[in-house]
């Protein structure tokens, strides 16, 4: 069990039967009346954000999400397959649990796939990762003093804004929270 006046970013809690992961989080003290503690929580099944104020002594239970590194496999319709690469096991997620989280991931990446309870609800793609560009467009000759970009789409079939001397067949760099590009690799 947690109390809200323990509450910290990050931290993830069992409000209402659904798990929440604290955003934001302020201790109130107004000059009349009890002091309190304002949150952001994120919905970590849904995504959806709520506003909440609690008591500070009031007190709920943490919820403990269980990371486990697997190997993404392939695609099957609207199914995504996943092994644990140290039993071998087999799962299979629907792309509704999944979203856009895995656009910038090839087949046999590792990811971490979060769970509660034995029931998964999300994914965690690497930080990084490394891919090839298979179209864009050429960049002119001399257009480079504005730090220009221009699209370009990798081999997973994501598109990403580069800089206009990135051309077909290179490998770039892409931070997968923001889709940005980071640089050749």
């Amino acid at each position: 069990m947690v109390s809200a006046g323990d509450f910290r970013n990050g931290l993830t809690i069992q409000y209402e039967n659904q798990i929440y992961t604290v955003i934001e989080f302020q201790h109130v003290k107004p000059g009349k009346g009890a002091a309190f503690v304002r949150t952001k929580l994120k919905n970590l099944k849904t995504g959806s954000v709520i506003e909440k104020t609690f008591r500070p002594t009031e007190k709920m239970p943490k919820a403990h999400i269980e990371k486990k590194d697997m190997q993404y496999l392939y695609t099957d319709g609207d199914l995504f397959h996943f092994m644990d690469s140290e039993t071998y096991d087999q799962i299979a997620i629907n792309s509704d649990q999944i979203g856009d989280t895995l656009k910038f991931v090839k087949e046999n990446d590792m990811v971490k796939i979060l769970s509660h309870e034995g029931e998964v609800f999300g994914i965690e793609p690497p930080l990084f990762v490394e891919l090839d560009i298979i179209h864009t467009e050429p960049g002119v000759k001399g257009d480079t003093a504005t730090g220009a970009t221009k699209p370009a789409e990798v081999e997973t079939g994501a598109s990403v804004n580069v800089p206009l001397f990135v051309n077909i067949g290179d490998k770039i760099k892409i931070d997968t929270r923001t889709g940005e590009y980071l640089s050749r690799a």
